[in-house]
């Protein structure tokens, strides 16, 4: 996870309706987040050759207020998978913004310590990466970290209209941190997120955090109409 500061105007025209930006230190952040989906299951069921394979996306933070309580979740402004019907699913009913395109991850080992994780999609005979050098050393989230900012939005917000949005549950556990160093984001960012995103994702990240993950559960809770 490799985070940036933007200006909250460049995010405006992205927020879901029903939501607002939400601020770490009064910033806005949003995420290149590199991951695997291992062990796949849509509807309960294994589909051949969409079990194991790469996601990197671009996200930011909002929250809902749902007239009791104010819910933190995530938006996706880019999502690249090297499945095609993973695209269309989710595009076609969710009106996600998946790409799919040839993508391939490695982890190699620096020292006894440390390993080098990356995750790489190609486009236009280039391949783009993600990245960067992990401790092996695993810690829980610290309360009121940055971490915990970064990590524990457990809702998904998608805008399907200018007055309706999706809302859908992500449920796991409080997942473990290790120390991130030598991060690495070298892509064709005009390409995939737009000029406006050039200036503030062409920079040294804010931060970089690095979790292991765990059992994750996709609920989708409903529509939120304006």
């Amino acid at each position: 996870m490799l985070n940036y500061e933007v200006d909250p105007e460049l995010l405006k025209p992205h927020l879901p309706p029903a939501t607002e930006l939400d601020l770490w230190q009064g910033k806005a952040l949003v995420s290149m987040v590199g991951f695997m989906f291992n062990n796949t299951r849509v509807l309960g069921i294994r589909w051949p050759f969409h079990i194991n394979f790469e996601e990197v996306n671009l996200r930011f933070y909002v929250r809902h207020f749902d007239g009791k309580v104010w819910k933190r979740g995530a938006v996706f402004i880019s999502e690249i998978v090297p499945k095609i019907a993973i695209s269309l699913m989710a595009n076609n009913l969710y009106n996600e913004h998946y790409s799919t395109m040839p993508m391939r991850h490695s982890i190699t080992e620096v020292d006894p310590n440390h390993d080098e994780y990356l995750y790489e999609w190609k486009s236009k005979g280039r391949w783009n990466k993600l990245g960067a050098t992990i401790n092996s050393k695993s810690a829980p989230i610290e309360p009121d970290s940055g971490e915990e900012f970064i990590f524990e939005h457990y809702w998904g917000y998608n805008k399907l209209n200018s007055t309706k949005t999706l809302e859908y549950a992500v449920e796991h556990i409080s997942w473990n941190v290790r120390e991130v160093s030598d991060p690495v984001f070298d892509a064709d960012i005009a390409r995939f997120y737009g000029e406006g995103f050039v200036p503030y994702l062409s920079v040294k990240p804010y931060s970089a955090f690095f979790a292991a993950g765990s059992a994750v559960t996709v609920r989708v809770a409903g529509k939120i109409q304006v």
